[in-house]
């Protein structure tokens, strides 16, 4: 995508795709293109059951910790 779009439309292409819970080529060249153009995007998501859902959890500090502890935490 980076080929035709520049990192700036992608980028908010990929934001608006989290924003609507899915993340995915289609979905992001969609809602890239209709930033370009101007129009409201039509993601549907029950209508495009195929694309992929984001699921994007916090991480909790411990976890870090853990990893700098070398997993021994």
């Amino acid at each position: 995508m980076m080929e035709s779009f520049s990192l700036e439309e992608v980028d908010a292409g990929i934001g608006a795709a989290l924003e609507r819970g899915t993340i995915g080529f289609d979905a992001v060249k969609h809602l890239v293109l209709c930033r370009i153009e101007r129009r409201p995007p039509r993601l549907d998501m029950t209508v495009y059951p195929y694309l992929p859902k984001a699921h994007v959890a916090a991480t909790s500090p411990a976890a870090y910790i853990s990893l700098l502890a070398g997993g021994r935490s």
